[in-house]
């Protein structure tokens, strides 16, 4: 059995490495202003759901900011060898994040506190709602090319704040015209437990992995599965 790497060049790995340094750069920024309005409207509003909107955001810094950590090494193998220790401070970053968002549902649900109208936290949802993908998609792209576990495991990290924004968007709404203060925690259970299945997926590194083409010897040229550690990795989807 042999392997043939299909990694990309020197300098497309390169050109992609910058690509995950501007994207984590931009979701770092981003989530610090988001971080900053939503835990102001939220303690403004007495609202237990921005809060955790906003806590999700430092959570989200923190994430990329264990990527930017790996990144920043200019040689390949030194970002290689940074990859598992991103992996789990990502996968920790999960599970903080459904460990709050569990409690905040529960205190919710038993009806501790009543979250007054906030338009603030309503606009920065909705923009949250409109940035996250573009940022998860590019850099999930970016990650699997070059096969990071740890730049794909951050996209999901994103794309599971833009699952929060609809969450909370959507509660903050429904509290806002029809008093449905259940909608929102009842589906923050739901993203708790993706949350948690995510970071168990980062711990292990089943993220990503570099692509390889393998072959039986006693057939030239035949090729088998095109991902290098199984069919359990996200570049093989």
């Amino acid at each position: 059995m042999t392997a043939i790497s299909l990694g990309p060049s020197p300098a497309r790995r390169d050109a992609l490495t910058r690509r995950v340094r501007l994207l984590v750069a931009a979701t770092i920024t981003y989530n610090v202003i988001e971080a900053i309005v939503a835990l102001t409207a939220g303690t403004l509003a007495s609202s237990t759901a921005l809060i955790g909107f906003g806590l999700d955001s430092i959570i989200e810094v923190s994430s990329a900011t264990a990527v930017a950590w790996q990144f920043s090494a200019r040689d390949h193998a030194v970002r290689e060898a940074r990859e598992k220790t991103t992996l789990r401070i990502i996968a920790v970053s999960f599970f903080a994040l459904a460990a709050y968002v569990t409690i905040d549902a529960i205190r919710a649900l038993t009806g501790t506190g009543e979250a007054e109208r906030s338009i603030p936290g309503i606009v920065i949802a909705a923009l949250s709602l409109a940035v996250m993908p573009s940022l998860s998609a590019a850099q999930r792209r970016a990650g699997r090319e070059l096969g990071s576990a740890s730049a794909v495991a951050d996209s999901k990290q994103t794309l599971l704040c833009t699952y929060l924004s609809a969450v909370l968007l959507a509660g903050l709404v429904l509290n806002a015209t029809l008093g449905w203060s259940w909608a929102d925690p009842i589906a923050a259970l739901v993203i708790a437990a993706i949350a948690v299945k995510e970071g168990r997926d980062a711990w292990q590194g089943k993220g990503c992995c570099a692509p390889t083409v393998t072959g039986t010897l006693g057939k030239a040229g035949a090729e088998a599965d095109a991902c290098g550690c199984g069919h359990g990795c996200d570049c093989c989807k």
